[in-house]
């Protein structure tokens, strides 16, 4: 069972942003762990998952495990736009020794119930008895999952044990407090109020590149610690998200190239000298 802090990583490109640069996970892992980090949700959306090919995306995972050996929990976001494709990076990520595995709804169609409970029971039995998670990020998918959806989920297979749930304000993110689910708090000003109604941990974009202070929250949640928490993932909003991170991350001296898949795109030369103004505040 996944616990604590985990940081919804970035994943390592080069070549323009089309092909997966493997040299940098080492230094990533070793940072992460360094950071006091419990663990990693690998090719999420920060990961920029959804636009690798299948064979990139089980090769990622291959290397975040082999990085972390052990050292960290590492979470498989296996969601993808068809059931087939979702149970094949489901099986795999179970096969390559994963501690968990999150799904999110494939975007673009609006699936009803019936549709979404067929396609998330797929992955969890296909990934059985390993940990699985739903991912629930409205804004997203373009649909919610409906907490009926999970109750049925958690009858017809053990594994399903959680969430990760990424919906604001807190009138959208409370309704997926469910009593016996691990529930994980995406945005990161949530962190306090989450955790204080029965989240178990948060899994944060922003760890990725401030990883030490996202633990700290974690730790010890505060409405003020989650409050400087929000302040910075909204600069880091102001611009491309994952180059951001991955500035970040160089910044911080670890090998990670700026370098995101088309069609993300990365940072303009003013959005550069402005977010290493901000970040030679705020860095410490």
């Amino acid at each position: 069972m996944l616990k604590g802090a985990l940081a919804a990583s970035v994943t390592p490109l080069t070549e323009h942003g089309s092909a997966v640069d493997e040299d940098a996970f080492g230094p990533l892992v070793d940072f992460f762990v360094a950071s006091g980090l419990d663990g990693i949700l690998a090719l999420g959306t920060a990961g920029e998952g959804i636009l690798l090919r299948q064979e990139e995306r089980r090769r990622v995972a291959d290397l975040f495990l082999q990085a972390s050996d052990r050292r960290l929990q590492v979470a498989i976001h296996c969601g993808a736009q068809t059931t087939a494709e979702t149970v094949a990076l489901s099986t795999h990520a179970a096969e390559v020794g994963a501690d968990a595995v999150v799904v999110i709804g494939p975007p673009y169609f609006v699936l009803d119930e019936k549709a979404q409970y067929a396609h998330f029971l797929a992955a969890a039995l296909a990934c059985a008895p390993l940990p699985f998670y739903v991912y629930e990020f409205a804004a997203t998918t373009g649909y919610a999952v409906a907490p009926a959806v999970l109750e049925r989920l958690r009858e017809d297979a053990s594994n399903v044990v959680g969430l990760k749930v990424s919906d604001t304000p807190f009138d959208r993110f409370e309704r997926y407090l469910l009593p016996g689910f691990d529930i994980f708090v995406g945005p990161e000003a949530l962190i306090a109020k989450g955790m204080g109604r029965g989240a178990v941990g948060a899994v944060s974009a922003l760890a990725s590149a401030f990883p030490a202070e996202v633990v700290a929250v974690v730790r010890e949640p505060t409405e003020e610690g989650a409050e400087r928490l929000g302040e910075l993932r909204a600069f880091v909003e102001r611009f491309p998200r994952q180059a951001t991170l991955k500035h970040l991350l160089g910044r911080r001296g670890i090998p990670v190239r700026e370098e995101v898949r088309a069609p993300l795109r990365g940072l303009t030369v003013e959005e550069r000298e402005e977010l290493d103004g901000w970040a030679e505040r705020v860095v410490t």
